[in-house]
């Protein structure tokens, strides 16, 4: 059974199969890098709460910035985010992202906890 939330004309924030989550890319807040990958992560956490799931049961994480100079200022938000242990497999990628102001923009897999 395919569980869809939060489902508009487009996109569902959150798809359930299988165990699995799949959520939609989450771009946060802010004027700096750091800060909209704060939000992003905070954005990330709460759809995986909601989806049964959360940090250590991430699967793979997809990171688009608009710009890859961002590189080293996206990973200090995220490395101290990630729980040690549970890194997931992730990419990280340039990208021209919707709209100007953006630069971070993450894409979540993460397995629901039993």
């Amino acid at each position: 059974m395919i569980e869809r939330l939060h489902t508009g004309q487009r996109m569902s924030k959150i798809v359930k199969h299988n165990g699995v989550a799949y959520l939609c890319g989450q771009v946060g807040d802010g004027e700096t890098v750091a800060e909209q990958t704060a939000d992003c992560l905070a954005r990330v956490d709460a759809l995986l709460l909601e989806a049964g799931s959360d940090r250590e049961h991430i699967l793979q994480a997809i990171v688009w910035l608009a710009d890859m100079a961002d590189f080293a200022e996206m990973n200090a938000v995220w490395d101290a985010w990630v729980p040690e242990g549970h890194a997931p497999a992730r990419a990280c990628g340039e990208a021209k992202l919707a709209r100007q102001a953006l630069k971070v923009e993450i894409i979540v897999t993460a397995a629901i906890k039993e």
